[in-house]
């Protein structure tokens, strides 16, 4: 049984392969059991200036693991005096994720990522998934609550060889046709675009609900 006092990220998450980069996706709501406990939460979140992951599942344990990541990304670079590559990065988050799912709890530890990011021979998309699995992902994935919705745009909408700036109008899509069905993901949307250059933020658009008086 949920515990309704443990904060999901509920969740929408979406990763995209392109021609020219990665593009991260992600809605905005966090939810308590029913209740929306946050409506501006940020599900991307940078582990390096060239890494990036979307987080799904129990809240508290997916930002931890995210902040333990990147100080043990600060560590290797140091010692080993080089930029870590994303595979490397995936790798060791892998194996957090495994440790972290199996440990004695109380509150079931259970967080999905989805890591994007560039290094010196390329871009990859890893699929990080609740027990600790890692895959290369070629194409696309969703994760989270409403990720049966996105998948259903992805199958029928992905073209090879699109262009991030096309992926990024797709990853849209995606998240909105989730916001439309799924109620633990609503509240706005955040696009990360991963290039050459590193990550950046694309798009960040809330969603107003209120009714004005």
């Amino acid at each position: 049984m949920e515990d309704n006092h443990v904060m999901k990220t509920g969740t929408t998450t979406v990763g995209l392969v392109c021609k020219d980069g990665i593009v991260l996706a992600a809605d905005k709501r966090a939810t308590s059991g029913y209740l929306i406990a946050q409506k501006d939460t940020e599900k991307i979140l940078m582990v390096t200036d060239n890494i990036a992951v979307t987080m799904a599942g129990t809240a508290s344990d997916g930002q931890m693991l995210v902040r333990i990541l990147r100080s043990e990304m600060k560590l290797k670079k140091i010692r080993t005096k080089r930029d870590v590559t994303v595979t490397e990065a995936a790798n060791l988050m892998s194996r957090m994720v495994y440790s972290n799912v199996r440990r004695p709890s109380m509150i079931p530890g259970i967080s999905h990522f989805i890591m994007g990011g560039v290094d010196e021979t390329g871009f990859y998309l890893y699929d990080l998934f609740a027990d600790g699995t890692i895959s290369q992902v070629k194409d696309f994935i969703s994760s989270g609550s409403g990720s049966v919705m996105a998948y259903g745009v992805l199958e029928t909408m992905y073209p090879k060889d699109l262009s991030t700036e096309e992926g990024k109008k797709l990853a849209i899509k995606c998240v909105n046709a989730a916001v439309q069905r799924d109620i633990a993901s609503g509240n706005g949307i955040d696009v990360f675009v991963i290039t050459k250059k590193g990550a950046e933020k694309v798009f960040a658009e809330k969603f107003n609900t209120r009714i004005e008086a």
